[in-house]
C-alpha cells in the first residue's frame, strides 16, 4: 500500500467553551516565567510577548485506499511550507508501513538546511500522521503497534503555577515555572527560593516538587539556586541552560553531582540525546514527541536511554495523544507530564480543546483504545492550511 498524499491542513474545530466556572485567573495569564530573554526588559515580564505566533496546523498522510492519518503540528507557517513544498511531494509513493525508511528519508532530505529546529517539527508531524494511518489501517491503537501496554495507566505530574488547584485535582507531583533568572539579581534568587518554600509548605512532604527553568540560567546561577533549594527536596531542576550549549551542561554536571538534572525538550533528533547519555550530562531526558522527529525518534531515544539506565519523561507527554500512547507502551518512559494552563475551577475535560483526547482524573490518564491515536477527527474533511 502506497502513500498518495502528504499535506498540511487546518486544525479541526476545538471543543465548545468550558462549562465549569473559573475561580480566578490562571497563573499563565500574567505569571512571570524566566526565559532566555529575561535580560531584556522589553520582553522579560511575560514570556508570550516574544514567542512565535505561527500557531498550530494539521498534517494528513493518505494511503491509496483512501484511509488518512492525522497529526497536529506546531509553528504552522514555516513548518507547513516544509511539508507542502518539500518533504511531502518527495515522500509520496513510499510504502505506508515503511516507517523507519520514511523517517530516515525525511531527516536526510533536511540536510541542506539542517534537520534540527523547524525541520524537525515538520518531520515529526509527518511521522505521527503516518503512525496514526498505520493504526487505522490495522484497526489497532498505536500503543498496540508498539507491542502493547507496558502499564495499565499513566501516572501524571502537573506543570504550572496553581499548586493548590493541582492538589485538589489529585496530582501527587508538581513542576513549578521558575519566575526569575540571573538578570533579576539577589532579589530574584530569593523570590525563586521563596516560591519553592511556600509551595512545599502548601503541598506538604508527601508530594514531589520540580522546577522548570526554561533555558534561562547560566552555570553559576544554577549552582547557587540548587544549593539554596536543598532544604526543600526539589526532585529535579529542568532545562536550566541554553539547549545548544553542551559544554555548559557538562560543567553543570561536574559542579552539581548530587542534584537530579533534566532537559531535552529543545533538543532535536536523537543525536543530542546520544551525546548527553554517553557523557553522563543529565539524569532525565525530556524529548517532545511533536518536535524531536515524532514517535520514531522517540523510540530511538528511549532505547538509547534504557541501555544507559537513564529515565525518559517526554515533554508535555500527557497533553497529546502521541505522548499518551508512547507513555503507555514504552517501558523506558517513567512518568507523564501534564501542562495545566487553564484557570482553577475549570475541569481538565472542559479545558481540553482536542476532541477524543483523554485528560487526567485523580492524577492518572488512560489513553484511547480506538484505532490510530484515537482522535475524533476526520482528516479528509479538513481544508488546506493557509498561512495567516
Amino acid at each position: 500500500m502506497k502513500i498518495t498524499a502528504i499535506r498540511a491542513v487546518q486544525c479541526p474545530p476545538p471543543h465548545p467553551a468550558a462549562e465549569s466556572e473559573a475561580r480566578r485567573a490562571p497563573w499563565s495569564a500574567a505569571g512571570r516565567v524566566a526565559s532566555p530573554m529575561a535580560g531584556y526588559p522589553r520582553y522579560s515580564a511575560h514570556r508570550p510577548s516574544w514567542l512565535p505566533t505561527w500557531g498550530s496546523f494539521g498534517c494528513v498522510v493518505e494511503a491509496d485506499d483512501g484511509t488518512a492519518g492525522f497529526a497536529f503540528g506546531d509553528h504552522g507557517r514555516p513548518v507547513a511550507a516544509v511539508i507542502d513544498d518539500y518533504l511531502g511531494p518527495r515522500l509520496v509513493g513510499e510504502e505506508v508501513f515503511a516507517t523507519e525508511k520514511i523517517h530516515d528519508m525525511a531527516v536526510r532530505m533536511c540536510a541542506p538546511f539542517g534537520a534540527a529546529g523547524l525541520a524537525s517539527f515538520a518531520v515529526s508531524a509527518i511521522d505521527l500522521a503516518l503512525w496514526d494511518l498505520k493504526g487505522k489501517l490495522l484497526g489497532l491503537p498505536v500503543y498496540q503497534l508498539l507491542g502493547g501496554p507496558a502499564r495499565g495507566q499513566l501516572a501524571c505530574y502537573a506543570t504550572g503555577g496553581d499548586a493548590d488547584w493541582y492538589v485538589e485535582l489529585g496530582f501527587n507531583a508538581i513542576k513549578l515555572p521558575c519566575p526569575y533568572g540571573p538578570a533579576d539579581g539577589l532579589d530574584g534568587l530569593r523570590s525563586n527560593v521563596d516560591l519553592v518554600r511556600r509551595t512545599r509548605e502548601e503541598i506538604g512532604d508527601e508530594r514531589e516538587i520540580m522546577l522548570d527553568c526554561w533555558m534561562a540560567f547560566d552555570v553559576d546561577y544554577t549552582v547557587r539556586l540548587a544549593e539554596e533549594l536543598r532544604p526543600f527536596r526539589v526532585k529535579w531542576l529542568e532545562e536550566c541552560l541554553p539547549s545548544h550549549d553542551l559544554r555548559a551542561h557538562a560543567e553543570l554536571r561536574r559542579r552539581l553531582p548530587w542534584q537530579t538534572l533534566a532537559t531535552g525538550e529543545h533538543w532535536f533528533t536523537p543525536t543530542a540525546f546520544q551525546h548527553a547519555v554517553s557523557e553522563g550530562l543529565v539524569d532525565v531526558l525530556q524529548p517532545d514527541i511533536k518536535w524531536v522527529g515524532g514517535l520514531t525518534s522517540l523510540i530511538h531515544i528511549v532505547s538509547i536511554a534504557q541501555a544507559a539506565g537513564v529515565t525518559v519523561i517526554p515533554h508535555g507527554g500527557g497533553n497529546t495523544a502521541y505522548g499518551q500512547h508512547a507513555g503507555l507502551a514504552l517501558p523506558g518512559i517513567g512518568w507523564t507530564e501534564f501542562f495545566v494552563g487553564s484557570a482553577p475551577g475549570v475541569s481538565l475535560t472542559d479545558a481540553n480543546p482536542v476532541p477524543g483526547l483523554p485528560t487526567p482524573e485523580r492524577g492518572v490518564i488512560i489513553p484511547s483504545d480506538k484505532p490510530g491515536f484515537g482522535l475524533d477527527t476526520d482528516p479528509t474533511q479538513l481544508p488546506p492550511y493557509t498561512a495567516g
